[in-house]
Formats: C-alpha cells, structure tokens, sequence
C-alpha cells in the first residue's frame, strides 16, 4: 500500500489510523473500504493519545495509583489499543459489530489492562456490552488494577449495566475485591454514586467490608463529602466508629475534608465526637489544621475536648497557631481553652507564635493572659524565643504584657478595669495623640542619653533583667544602646498610658533618678511651655 508511519514514534501506518479514527466515529463505510485495501484490522496504536481520549484510563485506577498514572499519562498515554478498543469507548455499535464480524480479538487489552468489554462498562454502552457477550468476550476479565465490569459501571454510576451484569451474566459476585480489596460499594460511595449504592444495598452487598486500608464505604463516602450517599448507608446500620488502618474514622475524615453537612450528619447519627487516631488526632485537631472554623464550631458544641493533645502532645490551639489561622485561634480562645498546654518541645501556643514571629496571633494570646514564666526544653521563654528569632515588635509585645500582668496584679481594684479591658493592645502605637510624646521619647534615645543610660532608666522604671537582655539581643552597631533606648522607652510609654498616668511627669523622675537632671528640667519646661499639651508637668 505504500504507507509511511503516521507519525514519528508511531507504530500505525497512515492507513491504519485512518482505520481507528473511522471507528472512533462509526464510520463503517470508510472502515470496510480501508479493510477491502487491506489494513490490518487487528493494529494496535502506541504513541501519544489526546487527553480527552485518556480519561477513562486513569480514573479507573485506585486512589494512589491514579495520581501517579495520570501523570505517566502525559508521556505515555492509553497505547497497545485496537479500532474494537475505540468503538467500544464510544458506543458505536455499527463499528463493533463490523470489527466483530471480521474476526478481531475480542479480549485484547490496552496499557491500562482494559479491553473492549471494560470500556463498555466503564462508558456505560449497555448495547455494544451485550454485543460484546454473545461475541464470546471473557466476562470475568480485570483491568491492571482488578476492577472488573461491576467495578467499572459501579464508579461511573451506569445503573442498566449494572442491572445486565448482575441480572444476565454468570458467577458475578457483588462483593468482588480489586486489587485494593475495594468492592462495588465502595467505589460506588467513594465517587458519589447514589443510585448505586441504593441498588447494591437492595443486591444484598456487604455494608462493612474494608479495603486495604481498612476504610468502609463510609470512610469514603466521608472522606469525599458524599452527603447523601453518606445519610443511605447511615440508614442501613453500621458502626460509624469503625477506625482505618491509621485509626480515622468517618468523621475524622469529613472533619479533614472540610465537609461541614457531613460532619453534621455523623455526629447526628451518633458518631464519637471525641474519637483519636492512633496519632491521638481529634476531628479538632484537623479543623485546626486546615483552618476549618465552622467545622471547628460545630465540633465544639457536640462537646469535644478542646484541650486535647495528640502524640506531639499538640493542642489544636496549638496546630492553628503553627498553621497561621488567628481566627481559629480566637474561636479557641473565646472557648476558653488552655493557652499554657506544654507540647512536646514544652513550648506553648505563645512560645510557637514568638518563633514563627506572629504578630496577630500572639496580641491575642497576650491578651487573652497567659504564664510568661514557663519555659520550652532549652529552658527559654516565649521572651526569649522571640528576641533569639530577631523578632523585635513580638519580643517588645511580650514585655508590655508582662509590665501590665504585673500593673493589672497590683491594681486589681482599680477604676480603669474596663478602659483597659476594652482599649488594650500590646502592639506598636501609631496613634495620633501619642505621635508628640514619642518623637520626644526618639529623640531622648538618639541624642542625649549616653550608653548605658537606657538601662538604668529601665531598672529604675522595674524591668527586669530579662526583659533588659531581649532588647540587648538584637543588634544594630555598635550604636546599638540608641535602638535600644528607644525600644524601652516606648514600652515603658506604653504601660504609663495604659495605667492612666502622666507620661512627662514619670519620664522626669526617672531621668531625676538616674542623675539626667539636666535632661529631666529641659523636658519639664518644654511640656509646660506648649498650653496644648493635655499632660502639662505641673506636679514638678
């Protein structure tokens, strides 16, 4: 016939995959003129597929196996198939029966180990099935991953050739296993398959069988947000705490898929809401994980243990933490949970905040009051944990907490309880009324206060020497003391506001006493000089 390659890789001969194309659309009269020139009905392709060509393939494969075959797909998709694999595929019954009628073989598979009759299935052609059959097509044939017809119609939800397999072929068995122990049912939940489910439970399928990973239908039906599949198999009776080979049960894996309505449902039906895997993960645990603060409320009203810990000894205040999610973090704190829980590392929610330098995060944590004293396994406070990280703003948030932890323990009866409650931040200020008094408290760090004389001022104004060396920490220059100075300044300003006092007036007593009393008159008779000023030094 003369005929080249039809393309550069490719095993098929020009003609021969005019052959399949012609079978692809059913045109038999192109097909019988190709074969009366004498193609070779029985030419199996073996190059590049387009990819609308190749869906069937990969999605018949097992969860883990599917991923990895879609990609190989790309390179080396749905090869070693014949014209019958084509008009299989595509329902075109006028072709199969031509290609039938000219001997072809009937059980050839392709790459993925489906052969004509398996895609039948798996497209749902009930017609070229049952042409299939009386052709003398093997009916108990499997695809490379096991799944046979029931497997195939099941997963795609074609319900009349489910009814044919069951109802008209021999030896089929409902339960049958792929070679990932996954029956009909499964498959049929996994994919969201009502119908299916509803047909197979009337055939009298096994409600309870696992798969190798020990997940029933309802682990997958969960795991995928199958709602209504999920309520159809409630219904039949089933012990929603069956636990997989790693100790999830369903509604752990609705909690991990973020499926609110699923989740719903399970703990509706009765399901532990408390339940751990064998890593000590609660469904809160996964909500915290993935930032699920809907899920994480529902779980929180069906009454789980929010303080929880898994095997890293991880709150799930701590996983949101980690995780960066402030909103589920104040979710945990409005309900109050344990801010202080040690983890593994002995680090609390705060010591992970402080090293991670979250800033929103750890305002509320602050906030919210929590120990500052306690330390992680290398003996270092959250304080020191943020100054070791370069942390500067945190560190600074960390100190203003501890000098109004101590303010507030000292003052407990004090009038401005609900002032501070409702205006407390431990964040840089940026507000306009204090934009006057902080370039004085810059210019005091930068120009007049000589080394050294920050750190008096700060054992004078009660840091402790903890608080002295997390400024210390970090480092500029050898002109250093000036970004220090400054630091300690404006937390120093920060709790002088918060406590209602006099700024101007604290500052000069402190630089009284520290021997800065040249410092401490220039400041007194600025402040009293500007009439505007709200915080006139009139007590000096």
């Amino acid at each position: 016939m003369g005929d080249d390659l039809a393309s550069e890789g490719d095993t098929l001969l020009h003609s021969e995959k005019e052959f399949h194309d012609a079978a692809k659309r059913n045109d038999t009269a192109r097909m019988e003129e190709l074969i009366m020139r004498g193609v070779d009905i029985k030419a199996k392709n073996n190059a590049r597929t387009a990819v609308s060509e190749l869906k069937v393939t990969s999605t018949c494969l097992p969860d883990k196996g599917a991923k990895r075959q879609r990609a190989m797909s790309k390179e080396n998709p749905a090869q070693y198939r014949t014209a019958l694999h084509w008009a299989a595929g595509a329902g075109n019954v006028d072709a199969v029966r031509l290609l039938l009628d000219h001997d072809v073989p009937v059980d050839d598979k392709d790459s993925f180990g489906m052969n004509a009759l398996l895609l039948s299935a798996w497209f749902g052609h009930l017609r070229v099935l049952q042409i299939l059959v009386n052709a003398g097509a093997k009916i108990n044939c499997v695809n490379r991953n096991g799944r046979n017809l029931l497997h195939c119609a099941a997963q795609r939800g074609h319900i009349q050739v489910m009814e044919f397999i069951m109802e008209d072929l021999e030896d089929m068995c409902v339960d049958k296993t792929d070679k990932m122990d996954r029956t009909a049912f499964h498959l049929a939940a996994e994919y969201g398959q009502l119908e299916v489910v509803e047909f197979l439970i009337q055939l009298g399928c096994s409600h309870s069988a696992k798969d190798k990973e020990e997940n029933t239908a309802w682990h997958l039906a969960a795991k995928n947000g199958h709602l209504s599949v999920l309520q159809k198999i409630i219904d039949v009776g089933v012990d929603l705490d069956e636990k997989n080979v790693e100790g999830l049960t369903a509604l752990h894996l609705a909690a991990e898929g973020g499926h609110s309505d699923c989740v719903k449902l399970l703990l509706e039906a009765g399901a532990d809401v408390n339940a751990q895997t064998q890593k000590k993960m609660n469904c809160l645990h996964y909500a915290a994980l993935h930032g699920y603060e809907e899920i994480a409320r529902i779980l929180m009203n069906a009454g789980i243990h929010i303080d929880a810990v898994n095997h890293q000894n991880a709150s799930a205040t701590h996983i949101a933490v980690l995780q960066n999610f402030p909103a589920m973090v104040k979710l945990f704190i409005d309900a109050e949970c344990d801010l202080d829980i040690p983890d593994n590392r002995q680090q609390t929610s705060l010591h992970i905040a402080a090293e991670h330098g979250r800033q929103d995060i750890a305002e509320m944590i602050l906030i919210a009051g929590v120990n500052l004293k306690l330390t992680d396994k290398q003996g270092k406070t959250s304080l020191d944990v943020a100054a070791r990280g370069n942390h500067i703003n945190l560190a600074d948030m960390i100190i203003k907490a501890d000098r109004f932890y101590k303010w507030e323990k000292d003052n407990l009866n004090s009038d401005s309880d609900s002032w501070v409650a409702k205006y407390l931040t431990f964040k840089q200020d940026h507000r306009l009324e204090t934009q006057h008094i902080r370039s004085v408290m810059w210019r005091l760090a930068t120009k007049y206060l000589k080394p050294g004389e920050w750190k008096k001022l700060a054992h004078c104004w009660k840091f402790t020497d903890a608080h002295i060396r997390a400024i210390e920490q970090q480092w500029t220059g050898i002109k250093s003391y000036r970004e220090h100075g400054h630091r300690m300044l404006l937390i120093w300003l920060h709790g002088v506001i918060t406590a209602g006092e006099n700024p101007v007036k604290g500052l000069y007593e402190g630089l009284v006493g520290i021997g800065r009393t040249d410092l401490a008159e220039s400041i007194r008779k600025k402040a009293n000089a500007d009439s505007a000023s709200p915080r006139k030094c009139i007590a000096m």
